[in-house]
């Protein structure tokens, strides 16, 4: 009896499993992301162009990454000078500054063409992530301090090992949702480098 589970078991997983992944791929495909323009591949290592992205911003404080999301999902929710929503975008960008971290939601073209409102919540303002040229690694797993100093430390040795030099501090780059398996979500650390670096 034992032998005619694990049939049985696979006929249902895997479909479940089949779904999911094509849930996961429609649920992204229907985000905004920001357009880049891929340098070089090697891997999971790349160098991407990005242009100016405008961003809401708000610092990380002892609440961590639940504190901070909730200030800019209200944000572009209506709580907002003209109470207007805005689209979400992927991904939720972390600046792992030294001296204050932040979270940062990329505004929808829509949102930037009509002119993105002010903030209401005083822990909330705009600004620009300025056209760049970055180092890229995609990591999988969880949002850890562990999961990002071992992915920095990758991009690190590759970086070391191609005679780049990264500038400034870290960028996350995280674009699923909580309810994405773990395994499954898509989490990347970008670092800033020279922009005729090949």
């Amino acid at each position: 009896m034992k032998r005619c589970k694990i049939p049985v078991l696979l006929f249902v997983a895997l479909p479940v499993a089949l779904g999911a992944v094509m849930l996961i791929n429609t649920s992204r495909a229907a985000t905004e992301t920001p357009d880049y323009k891929v340098i070089r591949n090697d891997g999971k290592f790349e160098l991407r162009d990005y242009p100016t992205l405008v961003v809401a911003s708000t610092p990380m404080d002892d609440r961590g990454m639940n504190g901070s999301f909730g200030r800019l999902f209200r944000f572009i929710t209506g709580n907002n000078e003209g109470a207007e929503k805005i689209s979400m975008t992927s991904p939720v960008l972390i600046d792992n500054a030294k001296d204050q971290r932040t979270m940062s939601f990329i505004m929808s073209k829509k949102a930037v063409e009509k002119g993105v409102p002010k903030p209401r919540e005083d822990k909330v303002a705009l600004g620009k992530v300025e056209a760049a040229r970055y180092a890229v690694l995609r990591f999988a797993g969880g949002r850890t301090p562990e999961n990002e100093k071992a992915a920095f430390g990758k991009l690190g040795a590759w970086l070391g090992a191609q005679k780049i030099t990264g500038k400034g501090d870290p960028l996350f780059a995280y674009y699923d949702p909580p309810w994405i398996p773990i395994f499954l979500r898509r989490n990347e650390v970008m670092i800033r480098i020279e922009k005729n670096t090949r």
